[in-house]
C-alpha cells in the first residue's frame, strides 16, 4: 500500500477524480445532445430527484458538464433509447448499454426477495399489463383520470402501485417522460434490438461495478464500489476481484491523509497531471461527484450535507445549498431558489469557505457561473441576500452589479 505524504500526490488524485467526472475542462464530452449522451455513458448514471427549488437534479448534473444542454434533451435521449430509466442506488437515467445490469434487481423484486410493495395486487397488475399490451403506452395520469371519472375498474392509489410494481420487476419500462409524468410500455417494445438482455452472474456484475466505478471516479474506496447495494454476495465478489487485482498488480491501494484507503488502477500516480480550467461550477447535491459524502470529505476535505431533510432550526447552510467547485477545489456552497414565475433567481446565502474568494479571478468565475445558472433556471433577474464571511460581500456584490 502506498501512503501519500505529499500534497502534490493528493492533488493528483483529486484531479483524477474530477477529470473522470468531466468537471475539469469546458466541454469534455462535447456539446448539446451528443455531449449529454457521452456524459451519461462516462459517468454511468444521472440521479433523478423531484425537488424543484432549482432545475431538477438530472438536468442540473448534465448542465454542469455539457455546454448547450437544455432539459428537453433528457427526454429526447429516453425516446431515442440512448438511456433508460431504472434504479441504480436511487432512481436514475442509465446508459442503455448497461441494461443487463438492471436485471438482477428486477428479478429480486419479481421473485419477492426485494419487496418494493409488500403485497402487490397481481390481478390488478395483470389487468394493467393487458391494457398496455392492447392499447399501447400508459401514463400514470391516465389512471388518475379514470379514477376521477369513475371509469374503469381501478382506484388511483392501488393502480399506481401496481403500475410501479410492473416497472420495478421489469415487465414495463418508461418509454417517455413529460416532466414527472412517465409513460410505461412493454419492455419488449421499448428495449432496442441488439441490447444484451442476459442476466449477469454475480461475478460479471461485480466486474462491471468495479470497472464502472474506477472509470467514472478514477479512485474509489472498497465500500464505495458497491455504494448502497445490500447484496452481500455481490460485495464479496467485488472484494475478491479487488484482492485479485492487487495481487496481480493491476490495482493498487493508496492511503490518503484522512486515513481512508482508495483503490485505483496501477500506475495512476505516474500519469501526467490532468489539466484544469479555472471556471466555477455550481453542482447539484445529487451530482455523481459529491453523492458519496464520506469519500468527498476524505478526498477533498469538503464536509457536505444536504439540509432540506434537516429541521429548519438546525440548518447551517440553508434548505438546498449547492456545492461550489472552483478549478480542482470545493470552495463553498450557496443556498438558492428559482422563482420561475417572476424570472427571479434568489441566492439566499453564499458561504465562501476558501481564501480563493479573495482572488478577483474567483469572484469573476462565480459571477459567470451564477449568471449562467440563473439563465438555465429560466430567470433573468438575480439577487444576493447574504454572504458569509461578510468580508467577501462587497467584491461579490460589485461583480454581480447588485
Amino acid at each position: 500500500m502506498i501512503t501519500l505524504s505529499r500534497a502534490h500526490d493528493l492533488l493528483r488524485l483529486r484531479r483524477l477524480a474530477l477529470s473522470s467526472q468531466g468537471l475539469l475542462t469546458r466541454k469534455p464530452f462535447g456539446r448539446g445532445l451528443a455531449g449529454a449522451i457521452n456524459a451519461i455513458a462516462q459517468i454511468g448514471y444521472v440521479q433523478i430527484d423531484t425537488i424543484s427549488v432549482v432545475e431538477r437534479a438530472h438536468n442540473h448534473v448534465l448542465q454542469s458538464r455539457v455546454p448547450g444542454f437544455v432539459p428537453a434533451m433528457t427526454n429526447q435521449m429516453l425516446v431515442d433509447r440512448d438511456i433508460f430509466e431504472y434504479w441504480s442506488h436511487a432512481a436514475a437515467f442509465i446508459p442503455i448499454t448497461d441494461y443487463k445490469f438492471s436485471l438482477p434487481y428486477k428479478q429480486a423484486v419479481k421473485n419477492g426477495k426485494v419487496h418494493w410493495f409488500k403485497s402487490p395486487d397481481k390481478k390488478l397488475m395483470k389487468g394493467l399489463l393487458d391494457r398496455v399490451r392492447t392499447d399501447g403506452p400508459l401514463r400514470s395520469r391516465d389512471l388518475e383520470a379514470a379514477s376521477a371519472n369513475r371509469e374503469g375498474w381501478w382506484d388511483w392509489k392501488p393502480a399506481k402501485k401496481a403500475l410501479e410494481q410492473l416497472y420495478m420487476q421489469g415487465d414495463l419500462m418508461v418509454s417517455s417522460r413529460e416532466g414527472f409524468q412517465k409513460a410505461y410500455d412493454l419492455t419488449e417494445r421499448v428495449l432496442p434490438s441488439g441490447i444484451d438482455a442476459a442476466v449477469p452472474s454475480t461475478e460479471e456484475f461485480a466486474q462491471h461495478l468495479l470497472q464502472r466505478q474506477l472509470g467514472c471516479h478514477g479512485c474509489m474506496t472498497l465500500r464505495g464500489i458497491s455504494y448502497l447495494r445490500k447484496d452481500a454476495k455481490l460485495r464479496e465478489a467485488i472484494k475478491s476481484l479487488v484482492d485479485e487485482g492487487l495481487a496481480t498488480n493491476d490495482l493498487e491501494e493508496v492511503q490518503i491523509p484522512s486515513g481512508d484507503v482508495l483503490i485505483l488502477p496501477a500506475g495512476t500516480l505516474d500519469q501526467r497531471l490532468p489539466r484544469v480550467d479555472h471556471r466555477m461550477r455550481i453542482l447539484s447535491p445529487f451530482d455523481n461527484a459529491v453523492i458519496q459524502r464520506d469519500r468527498l470529505k476524505a478526498l477533498f476535505d469538503f464536509n457536505y450535507q444536504i439540509e432540506c431533510y434537516v429541521p429548519a432550526p438546525k440548518r447551517k447552510h440553508g434548505y438546498f445549498s449547492l456545492p461550489l467547485l472552483y478549478g480542482d477545489a470545493f470552495v463553498g456552497r450557496m443556498d438558492c431558489k428559482a422563482h420561475r414565475k417572476d424570472r427571479h433567481f434568489e441566492i439566499k446565502a453564499l458561504h465562501c469557505e476558501s481564501a480563493k474568494f479573495e482572488d478577483s479571478a474567483a469572484v469573476a468565475a462565480f459571477k459567470d457561473a451564477a449568471l449562467q445558472f440563473s439563465e438555465f433556471n429560466g430567470c433573468d433577474r438575480l439577487s444576493l441576500t447574504a454572504v458569509y464571511p461578510k468580508r467577501f460581500a462587497k467584491p461579490i456584490q460589485k461583480a454581480l452589479k447588485l
